[in-house]
């Protein structure tokens, strides 16, 4: 009952603090004229510190009048002026996320519910927007210096920001219960297989020297793995390995590959303008991207027809090849690739498409999101080629067994061996790569 009593009283506090925000906000931007401050000041590092300044001040004495005993020390005073500040003038309760460099995706619900995953977690924070005409004004603040708008004829929005960060938004009557957003922020710290080895255990050494000689044995290969999954942090990983020299063209719906290479082109594709024209789609690129010379093509994810371009390339010299796909398993992958050839509007035999992809593709590469927020290597699978039936055939050669979750919530399992020799070892040791056989040896469990 006591906490039930100290519940209450907190969340009453909240509602009143609240509803001081949205009072103070009101007020200050009629003393600032802030409906009138033009993009051109919003956009001036100067003028903003300025107007920054003023608000602050303008807040603090709106305070004074307003708050009377609501505001129980000088830290949340503190709090309230930063909080209504960034909603007037910046990017509201998104700021101080933004800022922090552990948090890697920020997802509003709605103004009330704003969840973020920090350290691999979905966290729900206690951070709130004003109201949803605020929150709006906030989707407009970012989207509109890059071309892009959202309103009843156009109720989505997908763009990216220029740190490479993507944002999309959605706003009614699409979202029932107000605008939504969500925003995956680009990782500025690069990843080596260095550290998915050794801090973050997504591999085993073994695994990590196969995939090694895979890429330098110029062999065509997907990652596969869920929402989150980290697919595109291990294709970045994997491009690591790819010889100097080589030229290498990326297509991507939202630039995301940081690959350190030096003959590196970068493609991205474009969505349709407010009339509904200009659009480019990845599979546009992919046909242009055949015409610039690539020795290999890295496309960021396949979603649709691309990958039938994808492997016909794959099999048409275009050796080393990679792209990500979203599946469950390795197994899933060459459903999930048989919708995506049927959307490409050519009708094709089972028995064609299945050839098509043995021919092409050597290596499936799987990666989970485990729920303590850990992502590891759960499948290394080899494409076998078809059998007599004309199904494809698969040889999962490493595997990541889990064996539970320890008392600290963390999975808890071992990366293994299956014992199964990949048809393409033979090939990697002719092509010079120091691979033991006894790497592949059954491990026992």
């Amino acid at each position: 009952m006591i906490q039930a009593s100290a519940d209450q009283s907190f969340s009453r506090a909240e509602d009143e603090i609240a509803a001081l925000k949205v009072k103070v906000h009101e007020k200050l931007v009629e003393r600032l004229n802030l409906d009138g401050v033009t993009t051109e000041a919003l956009d001036d590092p100067l003028a903003m510190r300025e107007l920054k300044k003023n608000a602050e001040e303008v807040v603090g004495n709106i305070l004074m009048e307003e708050a009377g005993g609501k505001l129980a020390s000088h830290e949340e005073r503190v709090r309230v002026v930063k909080d209504i500040v960034n909603e007037a003038l910046g990017l509201g309760p998104l700021e101080d996320f933004l800022a922090d460099p552990e948090v890697t995706d920020i997802m509003v619900n709605s103004k009330n519910e704003i969840y973020v995953e920090k350290s691999g977690k979905l966290v729900l924070t206690n951070k709130k927007f004003v109201s949803d005409s605020k929150m709006r004004a906030i989707i407009d603040r970012i989207i509109a210096p890059l071309g892009r708008r959202i309103d009843e004829s156009t109720p989505m929005v997908d763009a990216r920001l220029p740190d490479g960060s993507r944002i999309n938004a959605i706003i009614p009557p699409l979202s029932l219960r107000g605008p939504m957003i969500t925003i995956r922020k680009f990782a500025h710290e690069k990843l080596e297989v260095g550290d998915l080895l050794h801090k973050y255990h997504s591999l085993s050494q073994a695994m990590a020297d196969f995939l090694h000689a895979c890429v330098l044995g110029r062999k065509n290969m997907i990652v596969s793995g869920g929402t989150g999954a980290g697919k595109t942090t291990l294709l970045n990983v994997l491009s690591e390995f790819i010889p100097d020299g080589e030229r290498i063209i990326t297509i991507e719906d939202a630039a995301e590959l940081k690959i350190k290479k030096s003959h590196w082109g970068r493609l991205e594709s474009r969505p349709p303008n407010v009339e509904g024209k200009g659009a480019v789609t990845i599979r546009d690129l992919f046909i242009n991207c055949l015409r610039m010379r690539p020795d290999r093509i890295i496309i960021g994810e396949c979603r649709g027809p691309e990958i039938l371009d994808m492997l016909q390339a794959m099999n048409t010299g275009h050796d080393g090849s990679m792209t990500t796909l979203h599946a469950n398993s390795t197994r899933d992958v060459l459903t999930r690739m048989h919708s995506m050839i049927l959307l490409s509007g050519i009708e094709l035999p089972v028995r064609a498409i299945n050839e098509m992809i043995a021919s092409a593709i050597q290596v499936v590469v799987h990666i989970n999101r485990f729920s303590d927020g850990s992502r590891r290597i759960t499948g290394i699978t080899e494409t076998v080629g078809i059998d007599q039936n004309f199904q494809l055939q698969l040889a999962d050669v490493f595997i990541y067994r889990q064996k539970g979750i320890n008392s600290d919530g963390r999975t808890m399992g071992d990366f293994e061996a299956t014992g199964y020799v990949p048809r393409c070892y033979e090939d990697l040791v002719a092509k010079g790569m120091d691979l033991k056989k006894e790497m592949f040896e059954k491990t026992e469990s």
